[in-house]
This record gives structure tokens, sequence and C-alpha cells, in this order.
């Protein structure tokens, strides 16, 4: 065979009628100046005959790869362009049993491309195989691979070609190549899988560092329909481009590919110190969160927790930043999305309090080692362990009331107790470390218990969680007792009348606060009946505390006031009352050395429980000497009063207090008798009680109280599991013998009897 160099076909014409007729189609669509385009007329006579006869799709696949490859050698990229138009047609047009040789024929020419140094080769090879990749196939291919391409186009998408604008061309086409690999092999068994860690570590990385470009841009929400449209994908930048092809991988993503998927993402954010930005991470775990199916979001979540138990000795940045994504993750999670492993997540982020109070105090991340130690910051731990604080009351969010109350109990059960079971305190950092953590998990119940509503106080209060917690109010620390009126305030409150009382003042008309009061439930009955006068005393006490301050006052006062408004049946009320006046007794008693603000705060604390729960009794005798009292106190003691006390400050002195500036317990017990309340329980002096039975002796309170704290953590802490519906029996020889427990023999705690 001839060839002649000057004719498009590469043969003279004395030649041309010799060859094949497939060939002589191909040479045909090529004109003579590659300006003037493909010839369409002859494609179509191309097209036709690869329909009719498929068998010959083979051939001439590998006929235009032949000419393809010989225009590159020869840089005619006019006619490469040719070649590549016409092999996207025949696939568009051509679905027979042959078509997978001519695909093969195609992929070669696209990598020929792909491998050319030419930017403009490599966009129309992505071009092709963009087009290619939307195409669903008719019958199976066993043996084709598209490893070249996955590693091709990541390269792609690293380009650092000189030239800006022709850097983000290239760029955009890996993007656009890498989603045709995806598109194109993710549904397709026959193929290697494209979620095994040699692709995932190649995609992912490539679609970060394109999306790390432009930290500015909106992170959008999985919204129906919410997908750009044709003339939008036009104008896209690399950036939207990268999250729109990032969102598509993750939500074709099954079960067991999750992992796979995110784990390029944790590696990435390591090795290029992305967690100590904290917004960059934050964005990507949106991006993650919100494209996987909403039923695979536990998995994210767990391996965040691992990745955060690994880092456990990284900088505070790092947990830090590690913390704030699982923040955003659990607020994006659906309900109960955590998964089945509930506590192993919030035992995760209390093992990190404590290890961040151990480096905190010890100032070493390896308390045992002297060489090689990190510096660590107080400030850095610090801002780490609020930030797990706030994480552990979003993940609390997400869970269904009875979870709740779970995590609540295994809360309390991590709080230490010195000379009780250390074994939970910090283990290198001594009574202070002992103190933080203390503190810590208190804030965390606080952000658990936020928000928490229940219709029967007996389930949010069970004994196993109250009693721990008031043992608590008895300590010296007063940011301990504070947190724990916090937690109590959270759980009583459920008619949202918290906010209403923020600032303790006497309020002349109560009216105007629109407090929300329904009728006490039976279980509400029940509850301050088995509790209410632990409740009392835990009021009592806090209010004796030298190191109350105003803000432990004015808690003290909201939990008296939303007792009356949850919790109070007629009983209740004249409890209360005895209370209040009990507290008067105590602020004007001279056995106990007091300071002065402490006795200020307490009248004025009393007097203005007492002014509010006149009015909610609604009983006109005792509204008026409770105002006739106040009216007096404004005149003549106004430092008795919360604006003035909490206000203006101390008086310059005390003197004796006496009179008309006191609240009466014989004249409202006449008052609130004559109402039909129980004369003699108010007539009764209110004395703190151990429970509703036994008085409190006041020798030796401080004793008794610590050895029944004692006693009452250390039960909580060793009691044993519950039995299991699957229990065991003796055979009377030393043997056991599996049985079922009947559902009526078993014992179930509290917090599921109802």
């Amino acid at each position: 065979m001839v060839s002649c160099p000057l004719s498009p076909t590469g043969v003279c014409g004395c030649c041309g009628a010799l060859r094949p007729r497939y060939k002589r189609l191909v040479d045909n669509i090529f004109p003579e100046d590659p300006e003037d385009g493909l010839v369409k007329a002859n494609m179509e006579k191309l097209t036709f005959y690869a329909l009719s006869a498929p068998e010959k799709l083979d051939r001439i696949g590998a006929y235009l790869s032949e000419r393809l490859s010989r225009d590159v050698a020869r840089h005619r990229y006019g006619y490469v362009c040719i070649a590549m138009e016409a092999l996207d047609q025949l696939l568009m047009a051509c679905h027979c049993q042959s078509i997978n040789l001519f695909v093969e024929s195609f992929l070669k020419m696209v990598r020929k491309l792909l491998e050319s140094d030419k930017p403009n080769l490599q966009i129309l090879g992505t071009n092709s195989f963009v087009k290619f990749a939307n195409i669903e196939e008719d019958t199976p291919s066993y043996h084709r691979s598209y490893d070249f391409f996955v590693s091709r186009f990541s390269e792609m998408c690293h380009s650092s070609y000189e030239d800006p604008d022709i850097r983000t061309k290239i760029r955009m086409a890996g993007i656009k190549g890498l989603q045709g690999v995806v598109r194109k092999t993710v549904n397709d068994e026959l193929q290697a899988n494209i979620w095994d860690p040699q692709h995932m570590d190649k995609i992912v990385p490539s679609l970060l560092f394109n999306l790390q470009s432009g930290e500015g841009a909106v992170c959008f929400r999985r919204f129906p329909g919410s997908s750009p449209s044709s003339r939008q994908k036009e104008k896209e930048s690399p950036v939207e481009l990268t999250e729109r092809c990032f969102r598509e991988l993750l939500g074709r993503a099954a079960y067991g590919n999750i992992k796979n998927a995110v784990t390029p993402v944790l590696m990435h954010l390591d090795n290029h110190s992305l967690w100590e930005g904290k917004t960059f991470a934050v964005r990507c775990f949106k991006i993650i969160m919100y494209s996987i199916q909403s039923q695979h979001s536990h998995l994210v979540i767990q391996q965040l927790l691992g990745h955060l138990d690994a880092n456990s000795k990284s900088s505070a940045t790092v947990r830090a930043g590690i913390v704030e994504v699982l923040l955003e993750a659990a607020a994006i999670a659906a309900s109960g999305s955590v998964g089945p492993t509930v506590l192993e997540v919030f035992n995760t982020l209390l093992r990190q309090l404590r290890l961040s109070v151990d480096f905190e105090l010890t100032g070493s991340y390896d308390p045992g080692s002297s060489m090689g130690t990190k510096i660590i910051k107080t400030h850095g731990e610090r801002q780490l362990q609020e930030a797990v604080i706030r994480t552990i009351g979003s993940f609390a969010n997400t869970l269904p009331t009875y979870q709740r109350s779970e995590v609540m109990l295994f809360i309390m059960g991590k709080i230490p107790v010195p000379g009780v079971h250390p074994a939970l305190s910090s283990s290198c950092s001594g009574p202070e470390g002992t103190r933080m953590i203390q503190i810590m998990l208190l804030k965390s119940l606080v952000q658990v218990t936020a928000g928490f509503q229940t219709t029967n106080m007996l389930t949010a209060l069970p004994s196993s969680f109250l009693e721990p917690l008031l043992s608590f109010s008895l300590t010296e620390d007063p940011e301990v007792r504070l947190l724990v009126i916090h937690i109590l305030l959270s759980l009583i409150d459920r008619h949202d009348n918290r906010p209403k009382f923020s600032a303790i003042s006497i309020i002349s008309d109560i009216s105007v606060l629109k407090l929300k009061v329904d009728k006490c439930s039976r279980q509400d009955n029940l509850f301050m009946k088995k509790h209410g006068q632990q409740l009392y005393r835990h009021i009592y006490l806090g209010c004796k505390e030298q190191s109350s301050g105003r803000q432990h006052y004015e808690n003290l006062y909201n939990l008296l006031a939303l007792l009356s408004m949850e919790l109070a049946n007629e009983e209740v009320v004249v409890d209360l009352i005895r209370l209040a006046l009990a507290l008067q007794d105590l602020a004007l008693s001279t056995e106990e050395s007091m300071p002065v603000f402490n006795r200020c705060a307490i009248h004025a604390l009393a007097g203005a429980y007492l002014n509010l729960i006149c009015q909610l009794t609604t009983v006109p005798a005792f509204c008026q000497h409770i105002h006739e009292v106040i009216e007096v106190r404004q005149k003549e003691a106004p430092f008795l009063l919360p604006e003035d006390i909490f206000i203006e400050g101390l008086p310059p002195s005390l003197e004796k207090v006496e009179g008309e500036v006191l609240f009466l317990q014989s004249k409202i017990t006449e008052v609130l008798g004559g109402s039909g309340y129980n004369i003699d329980r108010l007539a009764t002096p209110y004395i703190p009680q151990y429970t509703g039975k036994q008085d409190w002796a006041p020798v030796g309170m401080e004793e008794q109280e610590r050895e029944r704290r004692r006693q009452v953590v250390e039960k909580f802490q060793k009691a044993p599991p519950p039995p299991s519906p699957s229990g065991t029996i003796s055979s009377g020889y030393g043997q056991t013998q599996s049985r079922s427990v009947p559902v009526y023999e078993m014992k179930f705690p509290d917090l599921c009897v109802y």
C-alpha cells in the first residue's frame, strides 16, 4: 500500500478503493481542512454502517484510535478533535453486544489525550470521558479498569499550571473526570470497587484540595430539587463544582462504604493541620452530614469519636477542632441517629474531659515521662473543655426522653466523690483535679437537662439521680452548689416559667408575668410526697452557706417559685410557706455566725417568695399581711428587700430586726386557716429533715450529712445492675441452669416504672 502524506486519509486515490469499507467510511468523515469540522453527511453514513454491521464496531474503534494516535504525534490537533467527536457520536448511537470492544478503543484514545502535556487535549479527553460516563451500557464488562483514570484525574485536580485560567480549567476537568468515574463504577458490581481505600485515598483528597481553595463559599443543605440548572453549571466555580461532586459521591455511599469515604477526610485534615482552624473542618462535615443518607449519620459520628480518641495526646486546638465538628454533626443528625451505642458517645466525651483536666493541671501529655513533653496551654485546654460540654448537650438534644434520662444517670455515676470512689477522679492531679472534674461533669448535666420535658417527675428525677445530686449541694464549693440548682431548675421547669424569675424582686401584680400554672398531677403529688423534704432541706442549707452569693439566692428563689407553680398542691404550699418563715428565723438567729449580706439576702428572698405565693393562693387576708410588711420594709428597712440588698449593696450596719418588718407565723396561720388550710401544720415550725418522718438535729449536722452523703453515693455507685430477662437458678448441686425470669419477678429501676 502506498502512503500519501498530502491526503488526510494517508493513502493515495489509486489504492483507496482497495481498502475495507469501514476504513473508507472513517476516512470520509475527515475533511481536507480540519477547520471545516466533521463531515456530517459522511458521519451519518458511518453511524448507519456501524448500526447495520455491529460486528465491525470494534474495528471502527481500533482504526479511529490508530488515526488519533498518529494525529497526536504529528500535532494535527484539528483532526484529533474530529476523531473524538466521531467517537462520542458512535458511543451515543450504538448499544450492541460488541460495544465493549469499541469502548476499549475509546478509552485507549481518551488515555492518549490525558497523557498529553497539552491542556487542551487533556480537557478534550476529559469531556469525552464524561459523556461516556453518562451512558448506560446494555452489556456488562468483566475486565475494564479505571485505575489510570482515577489517578490521572486526581493529578489534574492538583494542577499547578502557570497560567491561572488554564490551571482552573484543568482542575475543573479533573473534578468532572472523577465525577464521571464515580458515576460509571459506583453501581457496577463487575467493576473494581471505587470505594476501596486505594481509590478513595486519591479521590477524596483531590476534592478537598479544590474545596479548600474557596473556603468562603456557602455550604447549602440538602433540599429536594436544589440541584443547579445546566446554565448554572456552566458558570460554576471549581469550588462549587467540587462541592456538588463531593455531595454526589457521599450520596451514593451505602452503609458499608461510609467509613472508606470519611477516613480520607480525617487524614486530609490531620495532614494539613486543618482541625485547628475549625472552619474548613466544620464545613467538610456539614457537607458530609447533609449528603449521606440520614440513617448512616451515626457511622460518621462514631468515626469522629474514634478519631478524637486517637488524638488524645494532640494539642488542645486539634482536639477542640474535632469536638467542634462533633458538635455540628450532632446538631445535623436526625433524632436518635447517634446509634445503638449512646452511652459510648458520652463515655468518650467524658473521658476527654478527664484527660484535659489532667493535662491542664500536670502540664504534660505524659505525666510519667519527663522527656520530650509538649508545652500545654491552659487557655487551650479550657476552650476544649467548654467545647466538649457544649457537644454533650448537643448530642443529648437529639435523644428521646428515656435515653436522655439514661445519660443523666450515666454522667451522675461518673462524678467523683473524694474518699468514696476516688478511682473516678483525676488520677494525676489530686484534689484540685477532682474538683475540676466535678464541675465539668455538673456543667455537662446542665447541658443535658436544658430543655428537658417530662410529664412525670418521678421519671425525670428518680431517687438514683436526685439523691446523689442533692448530696453535692452540701459541698463547700459555691460553684458546685450553683450548678446543682441550675440542674434542678431545668428539670422542674416544664412550662418555661423560669426566665420570668431570672432576677429576684418584689412583684406587686404577678398577672403581668403571664405565668403558666397547671393543676398538679397524681405523679407530681407522689414525687413531692417522696422527695419534697429533700428539696426543702437543700434550699434551707443552701441559704445558710456563708459562701452563697447573689446568684445563689436568685436561683434558690427561682427554685421556690417553680416548685410553687409546677408541683404544689395544698400540702406543698403549706410546707413552702413554713420553709420561707424558717428562713426568716434563720436570718434572725444569733446562734449562726452569718455575715450581714447573707442575713439580708435571706430576708429578701423570704419576702420576695411570700409576696409571690400569697398571690398564687389568692387569699386576700394573706396578701394583705404580706404587702403590709413589705411596705414597712420599703420605708424603714429597704435592705431587707431584694431591690436594695442585691443592687444598692450592704447597709452600714444591721441593727436588731423586729416588729412590723417581720412576717408573723401566727398571723399567716390564722388567715390561711380561715381559708381551709391545715392550721396544725402551718403552726409547726419547719425543721430540716433527712426524710419526711425524721427531724434533723442541729448538733453535729455537718458530720451526719457528710456520712449520709457517703452512704448514698456509695450505694448508687456499687448497686448491682438489674437482672437480665434470662437469669440463672441453682440446681442444688453447685451447678446452674438457665431460666427466664417472669416479668412480674423482675426488679425494674425507678426510671422504667410508671
